[in-house]
């Protein structure tokens, strides 16, 4: 029996065997992408997942060991076949020792293949069972990823167990930094869907075109680069949940689509006419006022309330400050080099850590912890240690004093260029040290007017 949502990719430079694969792959159910080299198949693992590899053995350039090698470094539990016209003991043995699931020799029979394929299969599938109903199990024992002790962290985590179990969507709201995606995981993880796929989307990285491809994937021949039939992410997590990150970035046609996902579970590939009926859960998050967004006419007022069946706030760090000592301690660890001493922070640094407001909140905090890492020798974190913004004398953030207040806007500028500082203006580096991509970052600047300012 076919797993409809099954990824397998396809390799080898001889088109016809290729081809004949990918033929018989589809015409099975499945879900199939294709490669005539190994770099490409190697540059393609770098950037999406995909249950199953078949890969011939003997390939100009880069061969199938180079593929299986690339495909167990980026994704452990993804299997791999490798396809030889060569078999012999000492290839197959080889294969398997590096991981390869089996092997096949050519010319491929048609049964055998589908056989091993679905076999292949079966083991990824149980793998992924195995590592869900551990996780959920790690998670029922206190939500563990959720750290803190603070009354706010543990009505959280309370909110959280409620809601994983109610069957709805859910919009998750929160400044920037304060972790709204791991409380979409830990949700996912709690309730009944924890055993099929967590699919997150970042709305505000890509162009329309591009979000529509990927959420609602694509027909052959769509458009001009469209070489074969895509299924998008609303198709690949049916069974599961679809986080939509920054959804108050979507442009107003594209809250149209999504709404009529909402409205009737079902929805078209783009080039297509068959509707196609998706069993998923939806959760959302915005650092924005939605419903301000709605009156304003800049968000669809429909929309926000199919998503705002409940809504979960995740508070700022400075309101959570007795969780710092724990989340610096959690940062220290994470970041202290294998085999090296997780050094101690003094009294007075974790003071003055309680005391800074982090206009980007926990994200802000792990920043600051990775700089302190930096410049700390020895094995305790002393204020020396710490940046310049951060010394006892340096002006910090108010959040007291009525007309002195600064806005949720004000706070992510001020931060966005603060690390933009610190990386010398490298946006890259800003981007990889915010935890955003590139596109997103792009779209601040020039919201915030940084790119005249700097």
């Amino acid at each position: 029996m076919a797993d409809a949502t099954a990824r397998i990719l396809i390799v080898d430079d001889e088109q016809i065997a290729r081809e004949n694969i990918e033929f018989l792959l589809k015409k099975g159910g499945y879900d199939t992408y294709t490669a005539d080299n190994g770099q490409t198949a190697i540059d393609c693992l770098k950037n999406r997942e995909f249950d199953l590899v078949l890969t011939d053995l003997r390939m100009k350039g880069k061969d199938g060991l180079a593929v299986l090698s690339s495909a167990k470094q980026h994704y452990p539990e993804s299997e791999v076949i490798v396809i030889t016209g060569y078999a012999s003991v000492d290839t197959a043995v080889e294969a398997m020792r590096k991981g390869a699931y089996h092997y096949l020799s050519k010319p491929v029979q048609v049964e055998e293949m589908l056989a091993l394929v679905e076999k292949a299969l079966e083991k990824r599938n149980l793998q992924r069972e195995v590592s869900a109903l551990r996780q959920q199990v790690n998670n029922r024992n206190g939500i563990t990823r959720l750290l803190g002790q603070s009354p706010n962290t543990h009505l959280l985590r309370e909110r959280i167990r409620q809601v994983a179990q109610l069957d709805c969507n859910v919009l998750i709201q929160g400044e920037t930094g304060t972790g709204k995606e791991l409380v979409a995981r830990t949700i996912h993880d709690l309730s009944p869907r924890s055993a099929k796929r967590f699919i997150a989307f970042n709305c505000g990285a890509f162009t329309e075109e591009l979000i529509s491809s990927e959420v609602f994937g694509h027909e052959k021949g769509a458009f001009t680069s469209a070489d074969q039939t895509k299924k998008g992410l609303l198709e690949l997590g049916t069974g599961g949940t679809v986080f939509f990150d920054e959804v108050g970035e979507l442009s107003l046609p594209m809250q149209v689509k999504l709404l009529r996902v909402l409205q009737e579970r079902a929805f078209r590939r783009v080039g297509g006419t068959e509707e196609i009926s998706v069993d998923i859960r939806i959760l959302a998050a915005t650092n924005k006022n939605l419903k301000t967004e709605a009156e304003k006419g800049t968000f669809r007022q429909d929309l926000f309330y199919r998503l705002d069946v409940i809504t979960i706030t995740v508070p700022p760090l400075s309101e959570r400050k007795e969780d710092i000592p724990i989340l610096v301690n959690h940062f220290l660890a994470k970041h202290t080099p294998e085999k090296s001493t997780i050094p101690k922070v003094s009294p007075e640094v974790l003071q003055r850590l309680q005391e800074y407001e982090y206009p980007g909140n926990i994200r802000e905090l792990e920043n600051i912890t990775q700089r302190m890492l930096l410049h700390c020798s020895g094995d305790t974190v002393q204020l020396s240690h710490l940046s310049e913004d951060l010394q006892p004398d340096a002006v910090s953030f108010s959040r007291k004093g009525g007309d002195s207040w600064p806005t949720l806007e004000e706070h992510e500028r001020n931060y966005i260029l603060e690390v933009l500082d610190e990386t010398e203006g490298n946006k890259s580096k800003a981007a990889k040290m915010l935890q955003i991509d590139r596109v997103s970052l792009w779209r601040k600047i020039k919201r915030y007017g940084l790119d005249e300012a700097g």
